[in-house]
């Protein structure tokens, strides 16, 4: 491994653990996590293969909005020889999914607990479209998030799809954002900056 490499924070464990319904029967709070959610079709999975290095660690559905259940993953960081382990955990996707309301008021209410109560939450990866920047769904998950966040909780948004912007629409992108990490899951490009933010805020590790 060169210098250069060695410099960069980089995930060198990845395992899937297990999926639950609830906040009843997920994993034991034992490691910090970070949750990734977002509009289904956002690239949620995607970006925490991107991130995980793993081609199909997570696996998208066909269907937008079918996957039903919160996924969790063993991740283990290594930066300058120091390891730190965490919890990656993939919530449903939001915003498309095609069933009865009384399911999808299910679904809410589990997830809403999820989040506020699950103790073990440190960073929230709100994913938004970099296509579609300003969607009521979207703003309308941030505020919830906002007004719920804890002092030793983070909310970093970081916008897929960047690949498909123009430059201006890019420099827009990043005016109205500028607290944001854009990332290409196509070009590989953005994770570093997410590894830190992760790294920062859970750990404290520095970076220049």
């Amino acid at each position: 491994m060169n210098s250069i490499t060695k410099d960069l924070p980089r995930v060198v464990k990845a395992d899937f653990i297990k999926s639950a319904q609830s906040i009843n029967d997920s994993v034991d709070e034992s490691r910090s996590e970070v949750v990734f959610m977002g509009r289904s079709n956002v690239g949620k999975s995607s970006t925490i293969n991107l991130l995980t290095n793993r081609k199909s660690l997570a696996k998208s559905s066909a269907t937008p909005g079918k996957t039903q259940l919160i996924n969790f993953f063993d991740i283990e960081y290594l930066y300058k020889d120091n390891r730190y382990p965490l919890f990656f955990v993939d919530l449903p996707g939001f915003g498309y999914a095609k069933v009865s309301k009384t399911i999808k008021e299910v679904w809410q209410k589990s997830l809403r607990e999820y989040i506020e109560q699950r103790v073990a939450i440190r960073v929230f990866i709100h994913l938004r479209d970099a296509r579609h920047p300003n969607t009521e769904i979207d703003n309308r998950v941030e505020e919830f998030l906002k007004s719920i966040v804890r002092g030793d909780q983070k909310i970093v948004t970081v916008f897929t799809k960047i690949d498909k912007l123009n430059q201006k629409e890019r420099s827009k992108l990043k005016r109205e954002y500028p607290d944001s990490i854009t990332i290409s899951n196509l070009k590989k490009s953005g994770q570093i900056r997410v590894h830190q933010e992760i790294l920062n805020h859970v750990f404290g590790v520095k970076f220049d």
